[in-house]
Order: C-alpha cells, then sequence, then structure tokens
C-alpha cells in the first residue's frame, strides 16, 4: 500500500453535470525548452527545440484532482445521460420501458451515477489486467462555489507506454490536459480518511498531456465513441494490443470474451467496489443486438458494423444478469489478450429484460486510432511534422504541420557528417526520436530526448552500415507495439530490425530479396487503415509506385504482395513519409518534384490507386534540402 498522499484545497459538496456537456479545449502543447545534444559523435552536435510533453500539474495537484473526482462522483443514484429508447431492452412479454446511457460515471446537476462495476463480475488483480486504468476528472471551473463542480469517472486500457484507449463521451468536451489525472498499477480505487489524504494503494498517477476523440464522434447515437489520451510520461504498465482490421474470429457469436472494470455492486443499490471486477461475456450476432434495441418507429440505437453487444440477455433484475454498467465506460472488452471493443452505453440501471451490453467495435476503428498510438511529433499536436537538412549548410529544420501546408521552418542547428536522418519514437515515449548514419564510418545512432535531464541523449545502436542502400522507421512491423526498423543490404535483401522498446533491437529476421529494385523506399504509418505499419517504394526502372502493406508479422510475411498505385513517377527526385501530417487519421505522403516543389498526397486509406487523395501544392524552394527524415 503506498503512503497517503495529502489531499490539497477544501472539501467540496458534491453536485451533479451531465456527461458529456459542450466542448473544451484540447490540451496544448507548452512553451518550448532550449535542450542541447549529447557529446561522443565526431558529427556537428544540434541544439533541437523541443515542445516537451507535460500535464502542467504537480504530484500533489493530480492526487487532488482524483480526490476532487472521487468526493464528487462517489454515491450519485441516476444514470448520466439518456436517450429515448423506449422498448429497447424487452422482451415480448414484458411492456416496461427502459433508456440507454453511456456506461459513464459522472456527477450533474440534476442526474449522476457512481463509479459502478460489472453487473454480476467476480473480483480480479491488477497482475491479471496489468494494462488497466482509471481515468478520474475534476474541474472546480476556478470558482469558491461548489454548484459548477465537475467530476467524472471512466475506464481505460494502456496500449502503449504514454497512450491510454477509451471512449469518446470519457473525453469530448473535457479538458484533459487541465482537469485529468490517470491512475495504473493498481486494482484498487484510490480512499480519502478524514483528514483528506488520498491513498492510491500502490498506483501511480500521471497527468494528460494531449487528447483526441474521433472526429465523427456522435454524442447523441453515441456513435464512433472511441478515444486515446497521451500521457507526459510512460508507465510501467504492461500494454494491451488492440485488435486488427482483418479480425472477424473474435466477433463471431458465441466467443467469450472478457470485460474489467469497477463500481457499482447492483442496479438497486449505490455502493461501489473497491476493487477491480471482470466478467465473461459471450459475443452476440449483429442482428440479435439489433433486434434487441429496435425502437417502435423502426429506428434502431445498435448500429451495425460501429458497435458490438455482448452478454446474455439480462434478466430484469441482478438475478441472473451479468452486464456493464454505468462507470464501467471506456474499459476494455477483451478476446485473446486483444481490446476487440471500448464498453460505451447500455440500458439505465444496466438490468432491463433483453438488455445486452454494448461496445465500440475497435476492429472498426483500429485504422484510425493506430495513429494515435503511434503519433509522436516535433510540435505536441496531433499532425506529422517534416524534417529536412539544408543542403548547403547541413542545417536541420523543423517545419510544423498546418494540415495541408507547413508553418516556417525552425532552426535545430547543424546536422553536419550525416547522410540518414530518420524521424522515430523507439522507447514509445511520446518525444520524436531520430536514427542517423554517420558518412564516415556507417555508423548508425539513436537520438533521443531524456525529460528528466532535458537533454538529448545519442547511443550508437549499429556498426558498418555504410553499404546499406535503404534504412526506413515504418513503425511497428512485427505487431508487437513496438517500433522496428527496416533496412536493405547492398544484395537487395530486406531486414527487419525488431525494436525492443528501448533503443535496442533483437536479432534481424529476413523478409526477402529482390529490394534493390527500388531507387525509394518510404514508410511511417498505416497507408491503408487496418492499422499496420506499410511501405511504399519506387521502381528504379519504370518510376512505378508500389504499396506493401503490413501484416503485423515478422519474417517473409511481413508484407502482402505488392500493390501498383501510380505509374511512372519519373518527374519526383524525393520522397519522405512523416506518418499523420492532415490530422485525419491516415498516412500521407510527400514527394518533391525537379524544379523544387513539395506537394502533399493526402492519404485516403485505400489500397488501390485511389491510395492518394489530388495532390496540394506545400511550396517551392525544396531543392535545397537533401535529407528528409
Amino acid at each position: 500500500m503506498s503512503t497517503p498522499l495529502p489531499r490539497a484545497g477544501r472539501h467540496r459538496r458534491r453536485i451533479r453535470i451531465g456527461l458529456p456537456v459542450a466542448a473544451a479545449g484540447v490540451a496544448a502543447a507548452v512553451a518550448a525548452a532550449l535542450l542541447t545534444t549529447s557529446a561522443g559523435a565526431t558529427t556537428a552536435s544540434a541544439s533541437p527545440t523541443v515542445k516537451p510533453a507535460t500535464s502542467s500539474a504537480s504530484l500533489s495537484e493530480l492526487t487532488d484532482r482524483v480526490a476532487g473526482a472521487l468526493t464528487t462522483d462517489k454515491d450519485f443514484k441516476k444514470a448520466s445521460r439518456t436517450k429515448d429508447t423506449s422498448g429497447a431492452g424487452t422482451s415480448s412479454s414484458s411492456s416496461s420501458s427502459s433508456s440507454s446511457s453511456s456506461s459513464s460515471s459522472s456527477t450533474a446537476s440534476g442526474t449522476g451515477t457512481v463509479s459502478p462495476m460489472i453487473i454480476g463480475g467476480t473480483t480480479t488483480t491488477i497482475t491479471s489486467a496489468p494494462w488497466m486504468a482509471q481515468l478520474w476528472y475534476y474541474d472546480d471551473k476556478g470558482t469558491t462555489a461548489t454548484g459548477d463542480d465537475v467530476g467524472f469517472f471512466c475506464g481505460g486500457a494502456v496500449v502503449a507506454p504514454t497512450k491510454i484507449l477509451t471512449a469518446a463521451h470519457c473525453v469530448k468536451g473535457f479538458d484533459w490536459h487541465a482537469n485529468g489525472a490517470i491512475v495504473t498499477g493498481t486494482d484498487q480505487l484510490p480512499t480519502t480518511d478524514t483528514s483528506g489524504n488520498t491513498d492510491l494503494h500502490g498506483g501511480t498517477v500521471s497527468g494528460v498531456w494531449r487528447q483526441w476523440n474521433h472526429p465523427s464522434y456522435n454524442a447523441t447515437a453515441i456513435d464512433n465513441d472511441i478515444a486515446v489520451l497521451t500521457l507526459p510520461s510512460p508507465v510501467k504498465a504492461t500494454p494491451i494490443r488492440m485488435t486488427t482490421s482483418t479480425d472477424t474470429a473474435s466477433y463471431a457469436a458465441g466467443t467469450s470474451a472478457k470485460v474489467y472494470g469497477w463500481g457499482r455492486t447492483s442496479s438497486t443499490s449505490q455502493d461501489i467496489s473497491q476493487t477491480l471486477k471482470t466478467a465473461t461475456l459471450p459475443i452476440q450476432s449483429d442482428s440479435t443486438c439489433a433486434t434487441a434495441y429496435k425502437q417502435p418507429d423502426g429506428s434502431d440505437p445498435f448500429i451495425a458494423g460501429h458497435m458490438v453487444c455482448a452478454g446474455n440477455p439480462a434478466s430484469g433484475s441482478d438475478s441472473g444478469t451479468t452486464a456493464t454498467c454505468n462507470g464501467d465506460s471506456g474499459g476494455p472488452l477483451v478476446v485473446n489478450n486483444r481490446v476487440v471493443g471500448i464498453v460505451s452505453w447500455g440500458v439505465e440501471n444496466c438490468v432491463a429484460k433483453g438488455s445486452y451490453s454494448v461496445f465500440s467495435k475497435v476492429r472498426t476503428y483500429v485504422g484510425a486510432a493506430y495513429p494515435r498510438i503511434d503519433d509522436t511529433n516535433l510540435s505536441g499536436d496531433h499532425r506529422a511534422d517534416l524534417f529536412v537538412r539544408s543542403q548547403s549548410t547541413s542545417t536541420g529544420y523543423e517545419k510544423d504541420s498546418q494540415g495541408t501546408s507547413f508553418g516556417a521552418r525552425i532552426s535545430w542547428g547543424s546536422f553536419s557528417g550525416y547522410n540518414t536522418i530518420l524521424q522515430t519514437d523507439l522507447d514509445r515515449d511520446g518525444y520524436q526520436d531520430f536514427v542517423l548514419r554517420r558518412s564516415s564510418d556507417g555508423a548508425v545512432f539513436w537520438l533521443h530526448y531524456i525529460p528528466a535531464t532535458q537533454s538529448w541523449s545519442k547511443k550508437e545502436i549499429f556498426s558498418n552500415w555504410s553499404t546499406r542502400k535503404f534504412t526506413v522507421a515504418p513503425g511497428d512491423v512485427t505487431g508487437d507495439y513496438l517500433p522496428d526498423l527496416l533496412s536493405v543490404d547492398s544484395s537487395g535483401n530486406l531486414w527487419i530490425y525488431p525494436g525492443k522498446g528501448d533503443g535496442s533491437f533483437a536479432s534481424p529476421v529476413k523478409v526477402g530479396s529482390g529490394w534493390g529494385q527500388y531507387n525509394s523506399l518510404r514508410g511511417h504509418g498505416d497507408f491503408d487503415g487496418d492499422g499496420k505499419a506499410d511501405l511504399i517504394a519506387r521502381q528504379s526502372s519504370t518510376g512505378d509506385v508500389y504499396l506493401y502493406r503490413g501484416t503485423g508479422t515478422s519474417g517473409s510475411g511481413a508484407f502482402a504482395a505488392r500493390i501498383k498505385v501510380r505509374s511512372a513517377w519519373t518527374g519526383y527526385n524525393a520522397f519522405d513519409a512523416v506518418g499523420d501530417i492532415t490530422g485525419d487519421g491516415k498516412a500521407d505522403f510527400l514527394a518533391r518534384n525537379t524544379g523544387g516543389t513539395l506537394y502533399l498526397y493526402p492519404g485516403t486509406g485505400k489500397a488501390t490507386s485511389e491510395i492518394f487523395a489530388t495532390r496540394i501544392s506545400v511550396g517551392t524552394g525544396f531543392q535545397a534540402y537533401d535529407i528528409w527524415g
């Protein structure tokens, strides 16, 4: 048990506010800090400027947010939000009506809920579910009055060291950077004693740096209900992976899935469970779910393809019912150690006869969510930025994405002595790293930022790569959520260097031969929308461009058969792929023509000749740069 932490501030009277509320600002990056590179290389040392990830809150402030949310949210009676679903969740023999609600725990003027558990669940431990996270939100609105306070609780899953997967209705409209706190590493909810001290029961509290929710989230329909929170520093919790876009087996009717959450012990009692709960639920077919929620007017709040429901039909009471309930929002539905669903909504009080628990269908949204898992960039927003080096001065420059253009360049100092510079994040700490190859001897270095010392460290990771034709940092190729490196040797063989998440690599694995036929090999992110890292290659002899779709595996099966997506791209002499430049959740591509004009090719997510939308000119004069990140 951890030492109790003091709770700052005054005790507050509980009030209630519906979830969600009107949109609040997304967490903003803070002022830049000037940093220096480490010594130890014969190349020039750059002096890059980085916008550090921060929660803008001290440990005591974060703990106070937890305490405030806990006090404000702990014993309310009614569901946080309802939509009219008269007849939903009722059988033909029942005339009672019920309404669906998001399964979040909130406090509101007029409505509110406790932080409930899974009804019918059993106790589990953090060892069994090390990726579980508690999301606490508390905003006192900066006033001495208590009537405007906002506080609520949701669940979530750690899907990368700095990433929390949760529901959009827990995120949209709330400023998590200013008011949120994430607790990981414990199966116990926090408690406060009579002196106001908060005990996290061995858990670790983190702030939130930035937030993303699906851009098409519909609060009325509770549709596209998926979000990702980015933490300012990695947590020790073991991540769990999302399922893939091609996964159909996990959604077959009858498949056993596990759901996790904290809270309410009964539909009729407001008692909460101090300990994490789990339950096993059978996946139901879309037709079963749609029938259960079909309305008298013929409409149906269950949206096939976007949602999945699970469980046995509720009995109408706690006895014989196993279901998610208010407060479980954002928690994961797990099949074969993959997140296949996110707790989204259900009927009010959770046990109406014939009802099921409803989840966001992760398979549908992994293509949109994956770029947020691997979205490290230079400016600290949700758009990938560009790093280029001046041919004449060897000065490196940051050019921040503005969606369909780039801002004024920002100098990072001298990068002389290198012939390869790649943007990546090998340790998944939320900061942009660089892979550098030294011109003189082919030594390859990992340049990464250390937040604790506000400095850069450079580590040699490979030696004598002078003859390597290409080196690519596409992200996670092997499907373990750890970024990898690819390299083509002088014989045209492609190798995967599986990343360990700390700047080191496992033994290389050969993908195949024949890659020497290309004069460009680029990739960072997911071009076809399936949540797996892909490659773009241009053939030397014809200028034809091919997509190699990642499969999420290693070895010879790492990429599917190539797909021709462009013919005779001979007018371009430089390419780059840095991820999602436009911020729409799809990887984009950059191409420079022989006249020095740079074009943005927005990704469409289609693995066809329509892989890119109409090109957009983002400026001239780009012939001045010889290296692209």
